[in-house]
């Protein structure tokens, strides 16, 4: 897209449960591949950094599963010059970074539509805009295909009753006739999802599972009006269409659980895609876009605005929120000479930035950066169903061609009652029932969570939650409320907190709204002047200043350093006095972190606050290993060891600086008050102000996770015993096709009991001692 920069966004959550999968690799051609009509059309799209290094982005159509994604980076990694290629199975973004001319960017296109993908220059606005055509498109197909279901079960019940009680041959054909007109348009049109997709892998001479459906459902059809054409007594129109819904319902859940959220580094790039203002030599504003931006520019950057770029302040005294860099969300105070950096936002008055750093060289592209690598690593983990599923396609290919050539050549049978059976068996061993393993299992669990107060976005984070041995917290926002509160310890007066408070009723300085929550019904001072970056002052009747803010504002000079937030308040003709603010913790968090231990899981402490503050909160806790002033990177580089040491690592955060690190994770989880981006990084979301959903999402995790081993007992189980049956002869298409209902719906049975468990999780939390809450809540 002509605005995107161009960044290589490598990222994704894995969020595939789809059973698609592939049977085997070719190697990829190294022979310049044939130009398809789009291909050429992407090198208006390359962006190149001078040094001979090009990067591409492309949205990849048709890309379903973990197995689309290892095809197409295994088919590029191999070219000449190719230095990154990277699929986001999320978001089917594919990321190319090559040493060469921009020219290749169409060649490497080419290659990719070898491979039986369609490519097409990315587009966030496309991409939405293609999911929710595609969604809709299959819940059109799943309404046709019940339609039809439901009316041709009603045609062949009246069938089977009428082979009871005598039913003549010309209506039993009326009635197969009447099932035909309703099975035909329906398997045209409701099966295109599995049609398209296996004529494309078929095209690129690959094989994936919708080959076998679609062999299934198109051959239970046309063997169906084979009979009725030729007079036969049995028809299998209800099966194929029956089938097809399942296979339909399949489809959609898995589409559903997977989501049609973009990757989280779409949010953290659009922090800086907002148009820069320039001033020229003669100080006029000019609004430019980020892309024309050079080092060495002098910007403004006016109150309550994001800033854009990496820079040196050269005028001005504001407060920054620089929560994207410490997590603290107390705003810091800044003035010339000291450094902003892009993606804070200025709270106090215009500065003037001199820029040191635009685009990928910035803070906020560093981050970018961690995302990609971070999430593309978490891209790396195949669902369940299709490490299970891998198989399938060929295993089930070869049965249905053994059984018909058997028939045919040892049984002496003719072809057309060999090729029933075959059917039957492509039928009896349709994936519906090892589709659904997952998605049932994600659906009930989703919705025991989400009753809970837990959102999961990831269709593979169950699976994943089962692996972890080590949680580790942020502080502020995360164990803590992300709200300063005054600390009432009886060492300010009350007439003091009274005149404090009228005058921090003024501002809407974080620490100054806390002052006035804690003082209510307290009237705002008249002619309160506020002085960004430093604090508040109130000139009195006689002349004097009263002033409200930082120690330097109020010309302290010798004190203890605070554990907490602060302010001053200096009065005429009395010494300072100080107003310390706390975050308080969760009122489960100690429960929480007891709990956790109980489970055998490692705690750890990551924050970007203060020593002091930080150390306060893990010794209330009883967190031993914690770390302070972490920046996104620090973080990120811990959980790295973490990693290295075999460590299975749940990260818990809320801030714009956890983002990366919550992608880097193996799984990861953000309250609703989170930052946008963080929640989008995060595999699970929880509400309220407990953290007890954390201890609640393991358990529900390692419940699931024995629910779909039972699944997957029953699934294979039912195949073991079934395949055998269908190929000796003992089981027609249409009992092939009540076989594989009932094998789905005992899974989703099984599924079921899931919802009915007890809550133990939550119990343990609120059973917790008293005193831990009360240690919590200190």
């Amino acid at each position: 897209m002509p605005d995107d920069r161009g960044s290589v966004l490598v990222g994704g959550c894995c969020g595939g449960i789809a059973v698609a999968t592939e049977a085997a690799d070719e190697p990829p051609a190294k022979a310049s591949p044939s130009m398809s009509p789009s291909a050429p059309g992407v090198v208006a799209y390359v962006r190149t950094d001078g040094g001979g290094r090009s990067t591409l982005n492309l949205l990849v159509e048709g890309v379903h599963c973990g197995g689309c994604v290892s095809r197409i980076e295994r088919g590029l990694a191999p070219l000449p010059g190719v230095e990154v290629a990277r699929v986001n199975l999320s978001s089917r973004r594919l990321a190319l970074a090559w040493r060469g001319p921009p020219e290749r960017g169409a060649e490497l296109a080419a290659a990719v539509e070898d491979l039986g993908y369609r490519v097409v220059p990315f587009d966030p606005q496309r991409l939405k805009s293609g999911e929710a055509a595609a969604e809709r498109d299959l819940l059109r197909a799943m309404a046709v295909a019940g339609f039809a279901t439901g009316n041709i079960m009603l045609l062949s019940v009246s069938i089977w009753a009428g082979e009871v009680q005598g039913m003549g041959a010309a209506t039993r054909e009326l009635l197969h006739w009447f099932s035909a007109l309703i099975a035909l348009p329906t398997v045209l049109y409701a099966g295109r999802p599995f049609y398209r997709s296996a004529f494309a892998a078929l095209a690129a001479r690959r094989t994936n599972m919708d080959v076998p459906i679609s062999l299934a459902i198109v051959l239970a059809t046309g063997m169906s009006l084979h009979e009725i054409i030729r007079g036969g007594p049995h028809a299998y129109f209800e099966s194929a269409v029956m089938l097809l819904f399942f296979l339909l319902v399949g489809r959609f859940l898995d589409r559903r659980a997977r989501g049609r959220a973009l990757s989280a580094v779409e949010r953290l790039v659009t922090l800086s895609a907002t148009a820069v203002t320039v001033l020229d030599d003669d100080g006029t504003p000019n609004p430019v876009p980020p892309d024309l931006v050079q080092v060495g520019m002098t910007v403004l950057v006016p109150p309550g605005e994001r800033v854009a770029v990496d820079g040196v302040v050269v005028d001005g005294r504001s407060t920054i929120d620089t929560s994207l860099v410490t997590g603290e969300t107390v705003p810091a105070e800044v003035g010339a000479g000291d450094r902003v950096f892009a993606g804070t936002v200025n709270h106090g008055a215009a500065l003037k930035v001199r820029v040191t750093a635009i685009g990928e060289d910035t803070l906020l592209g560093e981050i970018v950066r961690l995302m990609q690598f971070a999430e593309q690593r978490k891209a790396r983990y195949v669902a369940l169903a299709d490490r299970v599923a891998r198989l399938y396609a060929p295993v089930v290919h070869v049965l249905a061609l053994i059984t018909f050539i058997a028939w045919v050549t040892v049984g002496g049978m003719a072809w057309q009652p060999a090729l029933m059976i075959a059917v039957a068996v492509l039928i009896i061993t349709c994936p519906c029932a090892l589709g659904l393993v997952v998605p049932a299992v994600q659906v009930i669990a989703s919705g025991r969570l989400m009753r809970a107060g837990t959102l999961l976005k990831s269709a593979t984070a169950l699976e994943r939650l089962i692996t972890v041995d080590t949680v580790v917290f942020d502080k502020t926002g995360t164990l803590t409320v992300g709200r300063p509160e005054l600390v009432r310890d009886g060492q300010v007066g009350e007439e003091t907190l009274r005149a404090a408070a009228a005058m921090a009723a003024a501002s809407r300085h974080p620490l100054a709204r806390a002052l006035a929550r804690a003082m209510p019904g307290v009237a705002v001072a008249d002619g309160v002047e506020e002085v960004p970056g430093a604090g508040l002052r109130l000139r009195t009747e006689c002349g004097h200043e009263v002033r409200l803010g930082s120690r330097a504002w109020c010309d302290v000079a010798e004190a203890d350093e605070a554990v907490g937030p602060e302010l001053w308040y200096a009065a005429p003709g009395k010494s300072p006095v100080r107003l310390t603010f706390r975050d308080p913790l969760r009122p489960d968090a100690a429960a929480v972190v007891a709990a956790l231990r109980a489970r055998g899981l490692s705690v750890e402490l990551l924050s970007g606050d203060r020593a002091p503050t930080v150390r306060q909160a893990a010794d209330a806790l009883g967190i031993a290993d914690w770390r302070a002033g972490c920046s996104p990177t620090d973080k990120c580089t811990r959980l790295e060891e973490l990693a290295g040491q075999g460590r299975q690592v749940l990260m818990v955060g809320d801030g714009l600086n956890d983002a990366p690190a919550l992608a880097a994770a193996v799984v990861s989880m953000s309250p609703s008050t989170a930052a946008d981006v963080s929640q989008t990084a995060a595999d699970a979301v929880f509400l309220g102000d407990r953290l007890g959903a954390v201890v609640e999402a393991l358990e529900v995790a390692q419940r699931s996770h024995d629910v779909v081993r039972q699944n997957f007992v029953l699934a294979i189980g039912y195949n073991v015993i079934a395949v055998p049956v269908a190929m000796l002869g003992f089981v027609t298409p249409l009992i092939a096709a009540a076989s594989m209902s009932a094998s789905s719906i005992i899974v989703i049975l099984n599924a079921l009991r899931l919802a009915g468990r007890r809550h133990v999780a939550k119990v343990a939390v609120r059973s917790a001692p008293a005193g831990g809450s009360a240690v919590a809540a200190t």
